[in-house]
């Protein structure tokens, strides 16, 4: 009973203290990441070039099976410099290549909705139309 006892207290201490190590390490990679990115972007290298390097340790440090998403590392990078103005000041002017256009992103995904919507109008009147084809009486399956 005693030793269930501290299986169970033991169980519950790793329950508390593991996802903040986790934690920690995340944020810690994050912003090591921003300041790989706007260390590049500031000494005069390409977008690219940075945010590749940014993103491979950001990737790197999360262990797991998975890994995190470029858009989630773009997000922990910006969270990063916002959150520490003062240390990533010349940073501030980069953040938006980060990100691709939103105001495009919505514009294409109206566009697609749009199209859904014309092609289920279009799905709904061919139906109504081959339904109206059909009468009871070719329904009926005793009809012969």
């Amino acid at each position: 009973m005693q030793r269930f006892k501290k299986k169970k207290l033991l169980l519950f201490v790793l329950g508390i203290f593991t996802p903040l190590t986790l934690t920690t390490s995340k944020v810690n990679a994050s912003a090591f990441g921003a300041e790989i990115f706007c260390t590049m972007r500031d000494g005069g290298n390409d977008h690219e070039s940075s945010w590749n390097a940014a993103y491979t340790y950001i990737k790197k440090q999360k262990e797991g099976f998975f890994k995190v998403s470029p858009k989630n590392a773009a997000q922990q990078i910006t969270e990063t410099v916002i959150r520490e103005k003062e240390k990533f000041s010349y940073c501030i002017e980069y953040l938006d290549n980060l990100h691709p256009n939103r105001k495009l992103i919505r514009d294409l995904e109206k566009e697609d909705k749009q199209k859904r919507k014309k092609l289920e109008k279009e799905l709904e009147e061919a139906n109504e139309e081959i339904y109206e084809k059909f009468t009871d009486e070719t329904l009926d399956r005793y009809s012969y």
